[in-house]
């Protein structure tokens, strides 16, 4: 996985970075399978590697990208990627020192049942957990559509506006 993003990185091809993009979310996707999270490593593929870099590559290609002219590197966009590099490890230390060691609980089926506790009787989802068992796709789109609606939709209006500006820019160039 940090193989393929840092091809991302040193291609200067659009289409080998796309690639090596798909290279990372395959990684990811085995990570969450060794974690045990399989539905999430599943969906990994086949939404990212499959649908949204299936997007990306087309938009690639609709933009029809040439080899530009190597222009002099400048000092100042070097320096701005040198600080930002150092501003966000300062960061990641910061985060990373001040995280409690916390351990995962023992998921047992009374532990389970105790949880069941947190949502409404008549749910999926705590009817699940009151079995002894993980709701996984019931338990993610709950979590997905009540805490984080906001930053769903956020995403959805980014991804949409960026196709919509590709497909202006492509349009302005074949004329």
């Amino acid at each position: 996985m940090l193989m393929g993003g840092g091809a991302v990185i040193a291609f200067r091809n659009p289409v080998s970075s796309a690639l090596s993009v798909v290279a990372c979310f395959v990684g990811l996707a085995g990570l969450f399978i060794g974690l045990s999270a399989f539905f999430v490593g599943v969906i990994q593929i086949l939404v990212y590697t499959g649908a949204v870099m299936v997007l990306f590559v087309f938009i690639i290609m609709l933009l029809d990208l040439k080899d530009e002219e190597k222009a002099a590197k400048p000092l100042l966009p070097i320096a701005a990627g040198v600080v930002l590099f150092v501003v966000f490890t300062v960061q990641l230390i910061g985060v990373l020192s001040r995280s409690p060691n916390k351990i995962a609980p023992d998921l047992s089926a009374k532990t389970l049942a105790f949880a069941a506790n947190s949502f409404p009787p008549t749910s999926k989802i705590a009817t699940t957990l009151s079995q002894g068992k993980l709701p996984d796709v019931h338990l993610i789109g709950h979590t997905l559509f009540t805490q984080n609606n906001l930053q769903l939709q956020i995403l959805g209006v980014l991804l949409l506006v960026a196709t919509i500006g590709v497909v202006v820019l492509s349009k302005r160039q074949a004329d």
